[in-house]
């Protein structure tokens, strides 16, 4: 097992390769600035955006994702904004965030050039928040949270999960992917494609192994992993590995009754399939990624989306393919919980880990 090395010195490291990084085209450059505001759960969302640091970094302090942003009522807390049980992660992250990038480090990536942003301004919110590993040449996690319409879970799920990722000894990578009216044309897997892409392609500044990555999806976070990881719009047709594991909080396996409201709104007047339509289930083959996935029994999402096509559905494929997976029930964590902070799924994180691990090292 590699021996850590110090915060301090991983960050001079990474530092130096930051210059790197802004050659490849990458905006939101790091500053040598110092004493930003000190995150808690009970700080003000409006002090959080307005901090100097905080705003320069570029890192996306909002809960939606339309271009006029949610405006929480004075008085509101992180904790009000993210849900008591993620505060802490979530303001934990954050000031992680912070510390590395006033030390010199890149916190915030865009996937898609500027020529690309030219070509489609919708690709222009498409980012990456990057927490650091303090292990050089530690393997990778994508993080995508789960959303409803235009209102996404970056702050809650997203960033209390790649904190932890972190102290785990992983780099993690929060995904803000395009949702809902932006999503038109497949455009939140091709967003997920060519963040990996970017990610490996960069793998030697961003100090991370290329290969055997997790992807780890909350909600239609998970759904979205799913699919990325078949055949018919997965990580094939964007020349990147394949996942070593799928680790998913009550993913979503089938839109069910929704499918032809997404079509009709996203998508109008587009006769082909979009990847909303399509289930985990159906995209899963005998060389699909290993998967972990978990649900809160008292969960009250699925029985509105036909529960049997749901969970036990991907049950059933995954285990007609023999796809090496463990699935796990909690009595007390229902839909949106992310790392289970209070609730009977806190820990999840670390068994999904584990099965991560075992399946690659095998």
């Amino acid at each position: 097992m590699q021996n850590k090395i110090s915060r301090r010195q991983f960050l001079q490291v990474t530092g130096a390769s930051a210059a790197a990084l802004l050659l490849a085209g990458l905006p939101v450059e790091a500053s040598a600035a110092s004493g930003h505001l000190t995150v808690t759960p009970d700080t003000l969302v409006s002090d959080l955006r307005a901090d100097p640091t905080f705003a320069a970094s570029g890192v996306w302090t909002w809960q939606s994702a339309v271009d006029s942003p949610d405006t929480p009522e004075a008085g509101t807390t992180l904790s009000d904004y993210v849900g008591a049980n993620m505060a802490q992660d979530s303001a934990d992250a954050l000031n992680y965030l912070a510390d590395t990038y006033e030390a010199g480090t890149q916190v915030t990536y865009k996937v898609y050039s500027p020529e690309e942003i030219a070509a489609d301004a919708t690709r222009d919110g498409v980012e990456l928040y990057y927490w650091p590993s303090e292990v050089p040449g530690s393997k990778f996690v994508v993080v995508m949270s789960g959303n409803v319409l235009n209102k996404t879970s970056n702050m809650s799920e997203g960033y209390a999960t790649a904190w932890r990722l972190h102290q785990m000894g992983y780099a993690a990578f929060v995904l803000r992917y395009r949702v809902f009216l932006k999503a038109k044309d497949n455009a939140p897997v091709a967003d997920l494609g060519n963040a990996v892409r970017f990610i490996t392609t960069h793998a030697d500044q961003f100090h991370v192994q290329p290969e055997n990555y997790a992807l780890l999806g909350y909600s239609s976070g998970g759904h979205l992993a799913g699919v990325f990881s078949g055949d018919e719009l997965g990580y094939k047709h964007y020349g990147v590995p394949k996942p070593g594991a799928l680790l998913l909080g009550y993913p979503i396996n089938n839109f069910f009754e929704y499918k032809p409201v997404y079509h009709a709104a996203i998508d109008p007047f587009v006769l082909e399939g979009r990847y909303y339509e399509l289930n985990i289930s159906d995209c899963v083959t005998d060389d699909y990624p290993p998967v972990y996935h978990w649900y809160g029994e008292n969960d009250y999402v699925f029985p509105l989306l036909c529960y049997p096509a749901q969970r036990p559905a991907l049950s059933r494929a995954l285990e007609q393919h023999h796809v090496p997976c463990k699935e796990v029930l909690f009595p007390n964590a229902t839909h949106g919980v992310g790392t289970g902070a209070g609730t009977d799924a806190d820990g999840w994180m670390l068994d999904a880990a584990n099965f991560w691990e075992t399946q690659i090292n095998g």
